[in-house]
């Protein structure tokens, strides 16, 4: 198994990128989001999803662990295959993929090419709880709430999450500037999402 793949970029296009390792070049498929991350001839590392069949070695990469998390979530659900989960993370990246599925919200799924309602619905559906359930444990976030005893961590929970997902702590301690400090986790973590999504 490829976990990842570090080197420089030797050929970047839409949907394509090309890794240079060891005088071989990978050629993996990528997001929109990825590939903005990307620079021709600089190096970079590239976490990779592999989909092996008869005909063909396909190799998926993304520019963070967050990112291929989502990624693997969304191909776990029934009738979502690579092309339409690359579709999705390539409308709005990771954080927005998170705002959806925790808001149920099916516009931003929708929005991306070739995904329907019925499919945005299921999305939704199974993976409300693994995306945030009623402790809000993001399953890519690496955030563990079982060992916080109180509630009053919530704040800092919430923020943990954030970061996790790729935003710094300035914008992370922006964005929760106005939450309700007696609100969960759950509802701390969507709305600093909103506040990012607003200010994006």
């Amino acid at each position: 198994m490829i976990y990842y793949l570090n080197g420089p970029i030797t050929v970047l296009e839409p949907g394509l990128a090309v890794v240079e390792c060891g005088g071989v070049g990978y050629g993996c498929r990528i997001t929109a989001f990825t590939a903005a991350q990307l620079k021709l001839n600089q190096t970079a590392r590239l976490y990779i999803c592999e989909s092996i069949r008869e005909d063909a070695h396909d190799l998926y990469g993304f520019a963070s662990r967050e990112e291929q998390r989502c990624y693997e979530l969304l191909t776990s659900v029934t009738g979502v295959g690579p092309k339409a989960a690359l579709a999705i993370l390539s409308a709005g990246g990771p954080q927005n993929f998170t705002l959806a599925v925790m808001t149920g919200d099916e516009k931003l799924l929708t929005a991306a090419q070739g995904v329907g309602k019925k499919i945005a619905q299921r999305i939704i559906l199974e993976l409300k709880d693994k995306v945030g359930g009623s402790n809000v444990e993001l399953d890519f976030s690496g955030v563990k709430t079982a060992a916080v005893p109180a509630a009053s961590n919530s704040t800092a929970l919430a923020s943990a999450a954030l970061q996790e997902l790729g935003y710094s702590a300035a914008e992370v301690a922006a964005a929760l500037k106005g939450v309700d400090p007696n609100a969960s986790t759950e509802e701390m973590v969507r709305y600093g999402l909103r506040q990012m999504v607003m200010k994006g």
